[in-house]
C-alpha cells in the first residue's frame, strides 16, 4: 500500500534591503498559475534537497535574488490552506540585498512596505503567515 503525505514547500518573507543597508520592503509576487492572486515567493522541495536548500532555490528562481535565512517564522499546515491540495510550508524570514525581478511562476515581482500590503488580494493562507511575520518583527 503506498504511504499518502502532503505535499511540502517552502515560503519565504523575503527583508529587502538598498546597498546602504536600509530596508526598502518585503518581496511579494502575483502568481502565472492558479489560485491567481498575490503571494509571498515559494514552492515545493524536490526529492534529495533539504528544505533550507528549496527556499534559496525557490526565491532565486522566483525573484533573482540570492538570499540569506535568517529566522524559522513557522510550519503552517492546515489541510485548507492550499485549494489545490495537502500542502506544509516552512515559512523562513530572509534577508536580500537589490530588487527582485519577476521569474519562473512569478508573473511580477515588487517590493511592499507593510502599510502597502494588498491583504484582499493575497491567495492560499499568506495573509495568515503575514500577520504572524508582523507580530513576530513587533517583538525583536
Amino acid at each position: 500500500m503506498p504511504i499518502k503525505t502532503p505535499f511540502v514547500a517552502t515560503d519565504s518573507i523575503i527583508e529587502c534591503f538598498d546597498s546602504s543597508g536600509n530596508f526598502e520592503g518585503i518581496v511579494l509576487i502575483e502568481r502565472k498559475n492558479r489560485p491567481y492572486g498575490t503571494a509571498l515567493p515559494g514552492g515545493f522541495v524536490e526529492i534529495g534537497e533539504s528544505v533550507e536548500e528549496a527556499c534559496k532555490r525557490e526565491m532565486k528562481e522566483e525573484t533573482g535574488l540570492d538570499i540569506s535565512i535568517r529566522n524559522l517564522l513557522g510550519v503552517y499546515s492546515d489541510p485548507e490552506r492550499d485549494p489545490r491540495f495537502h500542502t506544509v510550508s516552512v515559512v523562513y524570514i530572509s534577508q536580500a540585498t537589490g530588487m527582485p525581478k519577476a521569474g519562473d511562476d512569478a508573473k511580477k515581482c515588487r517590493l511592499y512596505h507593510l502599510s502597502q500590503i494588498p491583504w484582499q488580494d493575497l491567495v492560499f493562507d499568506h495573509e495568515k503567515i503575514l500577520k504572524d511575520y508582523i507580530n513576530f518583527k513587533e517583538k525583536c
